[in-house]
């Protein structure tokens, strides 16, 4: 995948965006974690017992996270995870080496623990990088995607910092036994954009500064929309007035589902989840008789790329998130259509980790569609789709890839010149006999990858499906 440029971390975004709610509650093997005592906490003046089990908050980074750096000592007394006053001024990722300097800022707090005392982690405090040290970054020069990892060696300092020796490492080292749980909007204007088609226009709306491009396109606050428009091929022998197009737009309003249970026992999370799920509208329509094909043609339009970074407590937790917007067609180049239709709806879809299942798949869409016009000519079948590849992933590893696909299918039996429309202009024409139909449906499929071990867990073998969620619904039909 090309890398893009460093982008800055999300905004939070108000809770009236039109978002799908979050959808963690219900993962199997959720587990909440014991609050056996823990060794008194070295950073502590107090002389208080360090928490166990920290519930800590999930949200959107604050811009001014940019730099955010999180360090925990694993294998020391009160060596939890807090904020500290560090940050990544450069890493290689061939040689796994990193500068940490100081950042120079004093003692700030820290609104994502549960509570405010020191042994929460909610101070940012002068930290010397030791072997040992998990560091968590957001996104730094030469890790674009976050950098999490352990320190293995002490190389020595220098101007710009100190430099050490890394190596990889996992989630669980990091959260520990705490939990943590959210869902955060991502914000759309964060989104690089590549067009890979001519007639694509994208715009969006946020909110707070309310900005909306193109010009003249009205979009619900919190949502990104790619309105896309393309002639395909036309079968041989079809007509000048049956020249094959598709055209539409897609609007969405992405959010990523994140949640840790921590393991009080020290072998890892006793659940996890790692999700994209969102509101979902398109109005699609395939027009003519598009050219006959042994398997659908799959056209990709748009990718969208953004790294949204959640503060989980003191941790920047870095996600990246690839949006690939696309639309296939496959016919049997003897039916001529007209066809359109509105699809509103939601998706879900993830892994979700207990002990004693493993990792499981999560896989949800509702959507319901209104026609706006049908009109099939000829005997055939066609089948054109509008959606959206997800892939969904935590410093740079893909954890979850979703497909969905709303699709549109006519077909035609007998002889047969119908046509019809909704509305007050509704009406229908004979030319022969036969039967017609016409269907609005969605297909949502993905995978699990094996780097969701990220978070701990134990290594998958292979890739787990997420299986397929198939719909259809009868939008128009007729007998003549």
């Amino acid at each position: 995948m090309r890398k893009r440029p460093l982008r800055a971390v999300v905004p939070a975004l108000a809770a009236s965006a039109l978002f799908l709610a979050a959808g963690c509650s219900a993962e199997p093997g959720a587990h909440s974690s014991s609050s056996a005592p823990r060794a008194q906490d070295a950073e502590a003046t107090t002389g208080a017992t360090a928490d166990a089990g920290r519930p800590l908050a999930v949200a959107a980074a604050p811009e001014a996270a940019a730099t955010s750096t999180a360090v925990a000592r694993p294998d020391a007394a009160g060596g939890k995870a807090q904020k500290a006053a560090l940050k990544v001024k450069s890493y290689d990722i061939h040689t796994r080496r990193a500068v940490i300097s100081p950042t120079g800022k004093g003692t700030s707090g820290d609104p994502g623990t549960a509570s405010p005392s020191p042994t929460a982690g909610n101070t940012t405090k002068p930290h010397a990088t030791a072997v040992g040290d998990i560091i968590a970054s957001a996104p730094a020069p030469g890790a674009p995607d976050g950098l999490l990892a352990k320190v293995t060696k002490v190389i020595g300092k220098s101007g710009d910092g100190t430099e050490v020796q890394t190596a990889p490492t996992t989630l669980d080292t990091l959260l520990g036994d705490d939990d943590a749980k959210g869902s955060v909007p991502v914000d759309p204007a964060s989104f690089d954009v590549e067009r890979l088609l001519p007639d694509v226009k994208v715009s969006w709306a946020k909110t707070g500064d309310i900005h909306s491009g193109p010009e003249g396109t009205k979009v619900p606050l919190g949502s990104l929309r790619v309105d896309v428009g393309a002639k395909v091929g036309t079968a041989t022998g079809a007509p000048a007035s049956a020249k094959a197009s598709v055209s539409g737009f897609v609007q969405v309003a992405p959010e990523v589902d994140f949640s840790y249970g921590g393991d009080s026992a020290g072998s890892g999370p006793g659940a996890a989840y790692l999700g994209v799920s969102g509101d979902w509208t398109s109005r699609w329509a395939v027009k003519g008789r598009a050219a006959a094909s042994a398997e659908p043609v799959r056209v990709p339009f748009a990718k969208l790329h953004a790294d949204p970074v959640l503060q989980v407590g003191p941790i920047p937790v870095v996600v990246n998130l690839d949006l690939t917007c696309f639309f296939q067609i496959g016919a049997d180049g003897s039916v001529t259509v007209d066809i359109e239709q509105d699809l509103k709806g939601d998706f879900k879809a993830g892994g979700t980790f207990g002990p004693a299942k493993g990792w499981m798949p999560v896989n949800e869409s509702h959507m319901t569609s209104s026609p706006v016009r049908s009109a099939v000519t000829a005997v055939g079948n066609v089948k054109a789709s509008l959606g959206a590849e997800a892939t969904v992933g935590l410093y740079g590893t893909v954890g979850v890839t979703a497909d969905l696909a709303p699709y549109l299918r006519g077909e035609a039996a007998g002889s047969l010149d119908a046509t019809s429309a909704t509305g007050a202009t509704a009406k229908t024409g004979v030319g022969a006999s036969g039967a017609w139909a016409v269907y609005g449906g969605v297909d949502l499929t993905g995978t699990l990858r094996i780097q969701l071990s990220i978070f701990g867990t134990p290594v998958l073998q292979h890739s787990i499906p997420l299986g397929t969620l198939h719909r259809e619904w009868k939008l128009a039909d007729g007998k003549v």
